[in-house]
């Protein structure tokens, strides 16, 4: 089994946004811990972000988050809400043989949730790091966490990655 670290949307732009139940800066130390422990681990670090189609120019704060980008990983730049479509995302996950997506970042019902129902429906399993995502709304978030997310895949913390 080969796993590969998706983080989602973690741009200043929505890390400033009011999320709950997590601090969009509490969801960023995660993922950049999550992402350490994969870089150590040898695994594939898969980095997305958002362009909003058809504007001359994106919005402040629109690129990722400081010194989140390492070297080796694997940058996905979507137009749509979910990072597959309209992507290399899935060709540049299967030549390095994953088979397993650990799903985290922004927002958990928006691009994560979307991200991870494309990539079950590309066949690959999925996990999801409950506490390394935050929601527009605590209730929306827990939802989701608690009874979509199981249905695709395991619910962990950063604590069983870190």
């Amino acid at each position: 089994m080969t796993s590969a670290l998706i983080l989602v949307d973690l741009m200043p732009r929505i890390i400033a946004l009011p999320l709950a139940p997590h601090s969009g800066d509490e969801v960023l130390v995660r993922c950049r811990a999550l992402a350490a422990s994969f870089r150590a681990d040898g695994r594939p670090v898969v980095l997305v972000r958002v362009e909003r189609p058809n504007v001359a120019e994106q919005p402040p704060g629109s690129d990722f988050a400081d010194d989140l980008v390492q070297d080796g990983d694997i940058v996905v730049v979507k137009r749509t809400v979910g990072a597959f479509y309209g992507t290399d995302l899935d060709e540049q996950l299967r030549k390095r043989g994953v088979d397993t997506v650990v799903v985290a970042g922004l927002v958990t019902t928006m691009g994560v949730e979307s991200t991870a129902r494309a990539a079950a429906d590309h066949g690959y399993e999925l996990e999801f790091v409950a506490d390394a995502m935050s929601g527009l709304a605590a209730d929306e978030h827990e939802f989701t966490v608690e009874r979509s997310f199981p249905r695709f895949g395991e619910v962990r913390n950063t604590a069983d990655y870190c």
